[in-house]
């Protein structure tokens, strides 16, 4: 893995970081994969209870994917199949991720990288940052699970209006429709995305996880399979030593000290 992307762990919160501030963060196809491993391992890590994603610097969290790369990576249908498949799994990563993951945005936030963010479970942004999926500029269409995305954050007309206008959205507009959730000073968004991270990662991961399931199952549709996976971390969370220890904590007016298992 180069120096395009850290990983930073504070506590139960890592961060991933792409860091390309020179180009406005734009993500590469490197970038795209190691988004996709590193996400699989944080998921993993029982140390992990919660991910952030964010670009280096206030200029952007990143412009997008790196165009630069598109005459030799994307030069024709067949390349541009396997590219489409390298950032298919970056995006399930993020979405599949059994931890919170929040994009925190500061600045630019265009193509690829609006995917990116709405992989992520919530979007926290600082005042001024930009949004656009410039996709009906390049010849290219969005994949299919972003563009679901995009339908159920701010609905079948907003996301008609995005795509085929490629214009830019502003700060005010992402709020008011729905592709944010919190829009703050840009020198309080690390701190609000910390503080708010931090109150998460205090409750049952257990608890949590089956929250986040059980709403993907939602949006997906409900099947046979995913009803079954509901109620088997149902049936895990009321077996558990936290159900427990959150019973014993509230008779005992005191706060849980969670383990997740």
């Amino acid at each position: 893995m180069s120096d395009d992307i850290l990983v930073q762990q504070d506590g139960p919160i890592a961060t991933v970081i792409l860091n390309r501030p020179r180009l406005r963060n734009a993500i590469n196809l490197a970038m795209w994969a190691d988004i996709a491993r590193l996400t699989g391992e944080l998921g993993k890590d029982d140390a992990v209870r919660a991910v952030v994603y964010r670009g280096t610097g206030t200029e952007a969290f990143a412009s997008g994917a790196d165009i630069s790369e598109f005459p030799e990576s994307r030069k024709d249908a067949e390349t541009a199949q396997r590219y489409n498949a390298t950032t298919a799994g970056a995006y399930a990563a993020v979405r599949e991720c059994p931890k919170p993951t929040i994009a925190m945005i500061h600045g630019f936030c265009m193509g690829g990288a609006v995917g990116l963010a709405m992989a992520c479970d919530l979007r926290f942004a600082a005042e001024g940052s930009k949004f656009g999926i410039p996709a009906a500029r390049l010849s290219i269409v969005y994949p299919a699970e972003a563009i679901a995305q995009l339908v159920d954050l701010v609905g079948p007309a907003y996301a008609k209006d995005i795509l085929f206008s490629a214009r830019t959205v502003s700060d005010r507009e992402a709020l008011a429709i729905g592709l944010i959730q919190r829009l703050v000073s840009p020198a309080d968004l690390e701190t609000t995305t910390y503080d708010y991270l931090r109150l998460v990662a205090d409750n049952a991961p257990l608890s949590v996880r089956g929250s986040k399931v059980t709403i993907q199952a939602y949006l997906a549709g409900f099947t046979e399979e995913s009803r079954a996976q509901v109620r088997g971390l149902s049936r895990d969370a009321a077996a558990s030593a936290d159900y427990r220890e959150g019973t014993r904590a509230f008779l005992e007016k005191r706060r849980p000290t969670f383990q997740g298992r």
